[in-house]
C-alpha cells in the first residue's frame, strides 16, 4: 500500500489526471483569494474547453449516433447546495450551466432538452461539440468491430461498442473532477464528462448524480468519481467516503472501504471506478479498482501539480 502524503496547508486542489491545466487555473484564482466554489468551476470549464480533453466537454467521444452529450455537477461544501446536468447536446460549458441550476432554479438537476432550454434562457450561445479527431475515433470503432449503424438494435451495437476487443484494453471512459479547498478552509467539488464513449442516447453516469460521482460537505470531506459510472451509482460511492469521515474513520480506511463495496460488483474486463478524496484539514488520497491509475494534487506552495498513485486493495 502506498503511504499517504502529509496534509496540505491553505488552498488546495485534487484531482483526476487529466486536470492539469484545470488545476493551474483554479489555484491562480485561490492564490488571489478566491472561493472553491468558483475555483471548483473554473478548473471544470478549462479542461470542458481543450479540445485535446476527449472525455470532457468540447471534443468528447460521441454516443453511439455520432452526438456528444454532456453531464456535470457542481456542490458547495458549505451548505450542500448542488447544481447538475445531464444529457446536454448542442452547448457546451456544462459546469457553468450546472451553477446556473443551482443559482437560478429550486432545482438540483435538469436533463435534455430541458437543460438545452436552460442554457438558451441563461444565454448560452448553441455550440456544436462534436470535433473532426472526436468523429474519427467514433467511426474507426465502428470499423474495429466491423459494425455498421441501422444493421442491428441500437442496443445491440451499445453491447458490442462498449465491450473492449481484448482483455487489457480499456473501455472509452473518462471524467474530469476536481476537489478544492480555499483560503477560509471552504470545500467545492466539481465533475464534467461527456460520459461513456459510444453510449445508447440519453445514459446518464455517476458523474451529474450528487452522491454517487461527486459529494462534497465541509465538516468531513469531499470525493469525487471516474471511470464506468454505473458501478459508483449502484454503491453510492462519494457519498460512502464522506459518510466513512462522518463517522470517524481515517481518510485511507474510508477509501479502502469503498473499493471493498466496488469490488463486490461483477468485474467486467476493461471498466474501473477511480476516486479522489480530501479531509477539511488537507489530507487527501486517490484510490482505484485496477492498478497503475495516478491521481493529481497541487497545493499553493507548490510550483506545479504533482502526480501520486491512487490505492488499490491488491
Amino acid at each position: 500500500m502506498e503511504i499517504p502524503i502529509p496534509p496540505s496547508k491553505g488552498p488546495l486542489v485534487v484531482a483526476s489526471e487529466n486536470g492539469r491545466r484545470g488545476a493551474l487555473a483554479a489555484m491562480e484564482l485561490l492564490r488571489r483569494g478566491g472561493s472553491a466554489l468558483d475555483a471548483a468551476e473554473l478548473a471544470c470549464q478549462v479542461t470542458e474547453d481543450d479540445p485535446q480533453e476527449h472525455t470532457v466537454g468540447y471534443g468528447g467521444i460521441p454516443n453511439a449516433l455520432g452526438q456528444v452529450q454532456l453531464d456535470a455537477s457542481l456542490m458547495d461544501g458549505r451548505d450542500l447546495r448542488v447544481g447538475a446536468v445531464a444529457g446536454v447536446e448542442g452547448y457546451g460549458n456544462a459546469i457553468r450551466l450546472a451553477r446556473k441550476v443551482m443559482e437560478e432554479l429550486p432545482h438540483v438537476l435538469l436533463v435534455g432538452s430541458g437543460a438545452a432550454r436552460f442554457a438558451a434562457e441563461m444565454g448560452f450561445r448553441p455550440q456544436d461539440q462534436r470535433t473532426l479527431p472526436a468523429l474519427d475515433r467514433w467511426r474507426q470503432r465502428f470499423d474495429e468491430l466491423g459494425l455498421h449503424l441501422g444493421e442491428a438494435e441500437l442496443r445491440h451495437l451499445v453491447q458490442r461498442l462498449t465491450t473492449p476487443l481484448h482483455l487489457e484494453d480499456r473501455v472509452e471512459q473518462g471524467t474530469v473532477n476536481f476537489l478544492v479547498r480555499d483560503g477560509q478552509g471552504n470545500l467545492a467539488s466539481g465533475v464534467s464528462t461527456s460520459g461513456l464513449g459510444w453510449k445508447y442516447p440519453g445514459r446518464v453516469g455517476d458523474s451529474p448524480l450528487i452522491g454517487a460521482g461527486n459529494y462534497c460537505d465541509n465538516r468531513y470531506g469531499a470525493a469525487a468519481c471516474t471511470g464506468m459510472g454505473e458501478m459508483a451509482i449502484r454503491v453510492s460511492t462519494a457519498r460512502s467516503l464522506v459518510l466513512y469521515l462522518k463517522m470517524g474513520m481515517d481518510l485511507i480506511a474510508a477509501g479502502l472501504e469503498c473499493l471493498r463495496e466496488l469490488e463486490r460488483l461483477e468485474q467486467v474486463p476493461g471498466r474501473y471506478m477511480n476516486i479522489v478524496a480530501m479531509t477539511p484539514d488537507g489530507h487527501h488520497a486517490g484510490f482505484s479498482t485496477v492498478s497503475g491509475k495516478r491521481y493529481l494534487y497541487f497545493d499553493a506552495e507548490m510550483e506545479e501539480p504533482a502526480l501520486a498513485p491512487r490505492m488499490t486493495l491488491v
